[in-house]
């Protein structure tokens, strides 16, 4: 039995790199370090071994897939690409140089997750650091909005609250975590301090707090969301910690103007480094999501919902999203390189998705929510191939082979596809 030191786990924003993973007779037999989301995911791995490629449902060959998908995009008046969170760098510039090719437009599943909060930091900025630094100095974690027991499983045991860092000599002894949430979490039994917002609630509670920094305290009778005590210990807490950072996810990007909400939290933390040293980060929830982004942004100059259509970058978050284009039934192809985000489109834009010609990249494990016109099984990225992905605080992780695969890369179909593409049509 082989067994594979420093292996990178991919299927959450985490990107742990330390796991250990044994293999035998061409599969994964244990993986040592791993998260119960990591050991599931990489102990399926080559369970299944659906063909190559295939049109309708039939298995072909991958040249005949690929003149295929090729000729719907040629008949393509506005093709969407979308997807990029479960590939690497590489595969994400070959679908930015495809939809660069024939004028798409290319979009994240950041569209569907952390839009509202990257929508923010375009706006007011961001008080960022690396998980690193997190782990050396903070001695106060507060999670907003975000439930990293369940979603994140070793984010607490690695990143943010019990390994002993630099400056913080005992580990989880000398923190204080705090859970902000509608709702009683795993997260929040695992704090120290738990907060319950009331729901819908969390930006007049971000800007009580703004208040209470500034010495003014709001009357009495103030709307906040939870009682104006509890807020102003809150507020002194942050102010004389020595180095916090706040974790916010989805619970607070989610809701109605969401990017609002945000936008409050990091002006809170902006107002909070007048006092002492605070951090913002985004918990970003698929693995390479963040790659995704990055690589968008240092090819086009913006990190989603960007239009080529034109000959130039074009970006207008809604106009240009996979989900509000597939609503308004302004697409007609789609291009999906991996289809995990489909469940969490709207109804409306899941019916539509089925109405128009798609070609989809994916692994081979993973389940197919929708039936493609054309459909290519691609190698896993941090399994079968090695490459470069980005860890949530956009730290890039090198990832290892650690399976053999027949198996193509997204990258090489990609690239296949763009290299056709320009033969056949000139």
């Amino acid at each position: 039995m082989e067994v594979i030191q420093n292996v990178a786990c991919t299927k959450c924003g985490c990107v742990c790199d330390d796991l250990q993973v044994s293999v035998e007779n061409g599969r994964i037999q244990a993986v040592s370090g791993a998260c119960e989301l990591s050991e599931s995911w990489f102990l399926e791995q080559d369970s299944q071994q659906p063909p190559s490629a295939a049109i309708n449902q039939k298995p072909v060959e991958i040249h005949t897939a690929i003149e295929h998908a090729t000729d719907l995009l040629l008949k393509s008046q506005a093709p969407l690409i979308f997807g990029l969170s479960r590939s690497s760098s590489e595969g994400q510039r070959a679908a930015v140089q495809l939809a660069d090719t024939v004028g798409a437009i290319i979009d994240t599943t950041a569209s569907l997750c952390h839009a509202p909060s990257i929508m923010a930091i375009q706006h007011v900025g961001e008080s960022t650091s690396s998980l690193g630094e997190i782990k050396n100095r903070a001695d106060l974690v507060i999670f907003w909005g975000v439930d990293p027991v369940i979603s994140h499983p070793r984010h607490f045991e690695r990143y943010s609250v019990d390994p002993v860092g630099e400056f913080i000599p005992n580990g989880r002894s000398d923190r204080t975590v705090i859970a902000i949430d509608s709702e009683r979490t795993q997260t929040a039994d695992a704090a120290d301090i738990f907060l319950q917002v009331e729901p819908g609630t969390d930006f007049e509670m971000i800007w009580t707090l703004r208040s209470l920094l500034r010495g003014e305290r709001p009357a009495e009778d103030a709307y906040s969301g939870i009682p104006i005590d509890q807020l102003t210990e809150l507020a002194d807490r942050m102010k004389s910690c020595r180095c916090g950072v706040v974790f916010f996810g989805l619970g607070l990007a989610h809701q109605q103007l969401g990017h609002l909400n945000v936008e409050a939290l990091l002006r809170l933390v902006t107002d909070l480094n007048a006092h002492t040293r605070f951090h913002a980060r985004r918990m970003r929830m698929h693995g390479d999501v963040t790659g995704a982004d990055c690589v968008l942004c240092w090819q086009t100059g913006y990190p989603f919902g960007v239009n080529l259509g034109r000959g130039y970058p074009r970006y207008n978050p809604g106009e240009y999203s996979a989900n509000d284009l597939l609503e308004r039934g302004e697409v007609d192809l789609c291009l999906l390189v991996g289809g995990e985000s489909v469940p969490h489109m709207s109804p409306a834009a899941r019916r539509y998705l089925e109405t128009i010609p798609t070609i989809l990249l994916d692994y081979p494990t993973l389940p197919v929510h929708f039936q493609p016109q054309v459909q290519f099984t691609t190698a896993v990225y941090g399994v079968h191939l090695p490459g470069i992905v980005y860890r949530m605080d956009e730290v890039p992780i090198p990832l290892r082979q650690v399976l053999p695969t027949s198996y193509p890369s997204d990258a090489e179909i990609l690239q296949r596809i763009t290299d056709t593409f320009v033969n056949v049509g000139g």
